[in-house]
């Protein structure tokens, strides 16, 4: 009644949209620590602890031989990276800011901008991530090569996007099941430490285990990765159209979820968490 409505075109709308998800997406980076390069450099140690650490193991255990004829540690970060770029863009989604947010009472603030922010975001701490490793290595330690960059790239960027799509039927779930939300996101990432066979390679699999694996997307691209990174691997039990495929399904169910429970929250539902 006293509000001064304003008309504005489609092209100023579409504008300030895409400020909003920059600045979404800045908040999102800096949500970790107010330093921008900080957060990037907590994100760096746990990536290289994870190398290390699987390396050690590979190591003591003596499965170096059972990897793939090339660079041992590049064949670790080949995993290891789309490991990390799934399971955080998974818990970016999940805890981004959902319908019954106060943030969500501010016009023209939507759950759209905050999930797209979280998942740009995300991608952007663990590319920087990569390309700083990679970086670091083949310069001060050995040279590295990657057969097929682009394509090994698209990969990383699939792994991503299979990540946020499992995150946002999470997300759809979560103000209904909160605390069982928060479980199942857990298990998850935690079971994709084995599930996601980055320890070894799809092709040295024996046929009565491949089931066990193949429902996970997130084993097909990294098992593909290694195809594209590598030479003298090539990818036969893993297709990364599957992988593509499931992203699109969960996509459409996570979206559908979302606008059920858009339009059905109430701000009392904080309440239970």
């Amino acid at each position: 009644m006293f509000q001064q409505r304003t008309h504005r075109s489609r092209v100023v709308g579409v504008i300030t949209i895409f400020e909003l998800i920059f600045h979404s997406v800045v908040r999102s980076v800096r949500s970790a620590h107010n330093n921008a390069f900080i957060a990037l450099g907590r994100n760096m140690l746990q990536a290289i602890i994870f190398v290390l650490a699987f390396y050690l193991m590979f190591s003591v255990l003596g499965l170096r031989s059972s990897a793939i004829r090339g660079d041992f540690l590049l064949y670790m970060m080949s995993g290891i990276f789309l490991y990390m770029v799934h399971t955080k863009a998974v818990g970016a989604i999940v805890k981004s800011e959902g319908p019954n947010h106060p943030m969500m009472q501010h016009a023209p603030m939507n759950t759209v901008i905050t999930i797209t922010a979280a998942a740009i975001g995300s991608l952007y701490i663990q590319v920087l991530t990569m390309i700083a490793i990679l970086f670091v290595y083949h310069v001060a330690f050995t040279p590295i090569t990657i057969d097929q960059p682009i394509p090994a790239f698209g990969m990383v960027l699939l792994s991503w996007f299979t990540g946020c799509t499992v995150g946002l039927v999470l997300m759809a779930l979560r103000p209904w099941f909160p605390t069982a939300v928060g479980l199942i996101s857990t298990i998850y990432q935690r079971a994709n430490m084995i599930a996601s066979g980055k320890m070894f390679l799809a092709n040295s699999l024996p046929a009565f285990m491949l089931p066990i694996f193949s429902w996970n997307p997130l084993f097909h691209t990294i098992d593909q990765s290694r195809g594209f990174v590598f030479i003298n691997y090539n990818p036969m039990n893993s297709n990364w159209h599957y992988a593509f495929w499931v992203g699109i399904v969960l996509l459409m169910i996570g979206l559908m979820g979302e606008f059920y429970t858009r339009r059905h929250a109430s701000l009392s539902w904080s309440a239970r968490r």
